[in-house]
């Protein structure tokens, strides 16, 4: 029985990927969530791009009246996240599913239901992937999303055409030269893409290592 046990933990953390950013940035997140949501926020909370799923875990044993949904679109993080479900047996976490936020937001999780979801989380996405993935985004939280619904969304973020550190700078020309569609985007882009789709940027909190929280709500 020992050996069974021990043979399936170490199964599991072989599964486990490590990303050293998550783990730097899951506490300051974490804050930003817990100030932002009442404590008593109830309802389904949907991470899209969870990664390793490190960060769901976390933050669903801080907020255990929301039921948790990981999704991702790699095989690979799919099963690192059912692997840190497991090993942390946080209970309010559901097993991840396959989502591309480019799809019709009406099939997304199996078909969730228009305005099924309390809270969409979103960390670390729009600028390592087609801009298209961030028009899916909105797209799919004006859907799902309940009326006072929030949207989080984390990472670098220019401001008003402005983009600044200098370490901001050379992270966009970075990632434009690993894609063309690639890059750190503008907030008022990203407040305009909201707007089309009945969300208003409720808060912009500014981050550990020149990142940004942007958070947002759907319209009644």
């Amino acid at each position: 029985m020992i050996a069974r046990l021990f043979g399936r933990t170490r199964a599991e953390l072989s599964k486990m990927l490590q990303f050293p950013a998550t783990e730097r940035n899951k506490g300051p997140i974490l804050e930003t969530l817990q100030k932002a949501l009442p404590p008593d926020t109830e309802g389904l909370a949907l991470e899209v791009a969870s990664g390793s799923g490190a960060h769901i875990t976390h933050f669903a044993q801080h907020f255990p009246r929301l039921t948790w949904l990981p999704s991702e679109l790699e095989d690979r993080n799919l099963q690192s996240i059912s692997a840190f479900i497991q090993h942390t047996k946080v209970s309010n976490v559901n097993e991840p599913v396959l989502l591309d936020v480019t799809k019709d937001a009406q099939g997304w999780g199996g078909g969730l239901g228009k305005g099924s979801l309390t809270v969409i989380l979103n960390v670390n996405m729009i600028h390592i992937s087609p801009w298209e993935t961030a028009v899916g985004l909105f797209a799919g939280a004006n859907y799902l999303l309940k009326p006072g619904g929030y949207l989080f969304l984390y990472g670098p973020f220019a401001v008003h055409g402005s983009l600044t550190p200098e370490s901001n700078v050379k992270f966009d020309q970075y990632l434009k030269s690993q894609d063309c569609r690639w890059g750190v985007r503008d907030i008022d882009d990203v407040e305009k893409l909201a707007r089309t789709n009945r969300l208003q940027m409720h808060q912009m909190v500014d981050m550990p290592a020149n990142n940004k929280m942007l958070i947002f709500q759907k319209e009644d």
